[in-house]
């Protein structure tokens, strides 16, 4: 590798570990209090605004149903070369870029939502399921549980109580917390539980399930994430802050450009 190389991947990753770091106090805000912006196209790209260029990398190359290869059912089984290429190319473990890939091609017709959106979220959210020295495992859940911050209405957060439901993902009998490397709500993934890989069970700590969970949240509504406002309109549903929109923007970007 060249010098000039060289220091553009350093460079590239010393911005992703700096956002990164965003990641924990941003989840702090996922429930924060609302706020106001601008989410007309033709708004998009002005100082202030949210981004005029949507994140998006060629498409995912799924194996052909009635290949050997394929598995069956309703879960698409992404081409393998293409997985070690792309995740060469974007530095996203093979097990996450597999999910989120995944989770592209599973979205609801029309949506236009791209695995590197997801991408964007997975690392901002949890760094693919790797934050705090954490391994992603092969079946798609980390070594360690993640469990976000307690929504307890201290600074710009909403105050939410734990449930009997919330309380078996996060263990706190007072606050809720988000968890999982999506970082879900309990009241959110009741609503948008899914089984991303086909296991007959949807578990918030499987990057699989949680990347298809996301996928259909952020499509929400006949969202066209193709377009500047809709994108700009479906990652503010995540986390209604310009940090966590910006932050999002910048690693889902890197990521379809590196693999362009």
């Amino acid at each position: 590798m060249t010098a000039r190389p060289l220091r553009a991947a350093v460079a590239f990753t010393v911005a992703l570990v700096a956002l990164s770091g965003l990641a924990y106090l941003l989840q702090q805000t996922l429930y924060a209090r609302p706020t106001t912006m601008d989410l007309t196209p033709a708004a998009a790209g002005q100082p202030g605004q949210p981004p005029s260029a949507v994140p998006a990398a060629p498409a995912v190359p799924s194996v052909p149903s009635g290949s050997e290869a394929a598995s069956g059912g309703d879960v698409p089984v992404i081409d393998e070369t293409w997985l070690q290429q792309t995740s060469t190319a974007s530095g996203v473990p093979v097990t996450a870029l597999r999910a989120y890939a995944r989770a592209e091609l599973m979205a609801p017709g029309g949506c236009g939502i791209g695995w590197t959106t997801l991408a964007g979220i997975g690392w901002v959210e949890s760094q693919h399921g790797l934050i705090g020295g954490r391994v992603l495992l092969l079946d798609g859940r980390s070594s360690e549980p993640i469990v976000g911050p307690a929504l307890n209405g201290v600074g710009n957060v909403m105050a939410i109580p734990a449930t009997r439901e919330s309380r078996r993902w996060h263990g706190d009998k007072v606050w809720d917390h988000a968890f999982g490397p999506m970082q879900f709500i309990s009241s959110t993934w009741v609503d948008w539980q899914s089984d991303g890989d086909g296991d007959g069970v949807s578990d918030p700590n499987d990057l699989d399930d949680a990347a298809y969970a996301a996928a259909r949240y952020l499509c929400a509504g006949e969202r066209d994430l193709a377009s500047a406002a809709g994108w700009t309109a479906g990652i503010l549903s995540y986390n209604n802050a310009r940090s966590y929109l910006d932050a999002v923007h910048v690693a889902a970007t890197a990521y379809a450009d590196r693999t362009r």
